[in-house]
């Protein structure tokens, strides 16, 4: 898995070893990142369950001013923590070792908001819905932030329709799609 644009441009990163992440394919990231590209520069990134890391440091590689990265699996953070030092974000990153609800409730505590918070949640047991609906209550998010969100394709979103904010737009993908909420 490389970086696909900006500073980092062309690196290799790791990815955890079995089933326990998906990495998301070159094509997908590079698809999501044209998408979002104008909110990216300057912008704090929030990356629930992060994985390898790729999607945070291809932001930061990006132009993003810093990003928070959260997993609890420990192969997980190994891989973020050595693409971090590879890449030489480790200053602009923070790395948070806990459950995402968990992490969540400690972000709330400093009050800071983010412009972009991407999750990729393990598919179909309703983590992504937990995630969204703390979110969309906390002050993590503020007018103009967007939040995406990574489920399967078959997955059921109609209970989005009732969050405060728009959905944005979908994009489906062969297996997955992403959902881009606009608050």
């Amino acid at each position: 898995m490389k970086i696909i644009a900006g500073t980092a441009r062309g690196m290799n990163l790791v990815t955890p070893q079995g089933r326990h992440t998906r990495p998301t394919t070159g094509r997908i990231k590079e698809t999501l990142f044209n998408i979002i590209q104008a909110d990216v520069p300057g912008s704090r990134f929030l990356d629930l369950y992060s994985g390898s890391g790729s999607i945070a440091i291809e932001a930061l590689s990006r132009g993003a001013k810093e990003a928070v990265l959260v997993d609890n699996n420990k192969e997980a953070l190994s891989c973020i923590n050595t693409n971090l030092k590879k890449t030489r974000f480790n200053d602009r990153a923070q790395v948070m070792p806990l459950e995402v609800l968990h992490a969540l409730r400690k972000l709330t505590g400093r009050g800071e908001a983010f412009g972009i918070i991407f999750m990729d949640p393990p598919y179909g047991r309703g983590f992504e819905k937990a995630a969204a609906m703390f979110l969309l209550g906390s002050n993590l998010v503020e007018s103009g932030t967007l939040v995406i969100i990574e489920t399967a394709i078959d997955e059921d979103i109609s209970y989005m329709e009732a969050f405060p904010c728009s959905i944005w737009k979908v994009k489906e993908y062969k297996t997955n799609k992403h959902i881009f909420l606009r608050v």
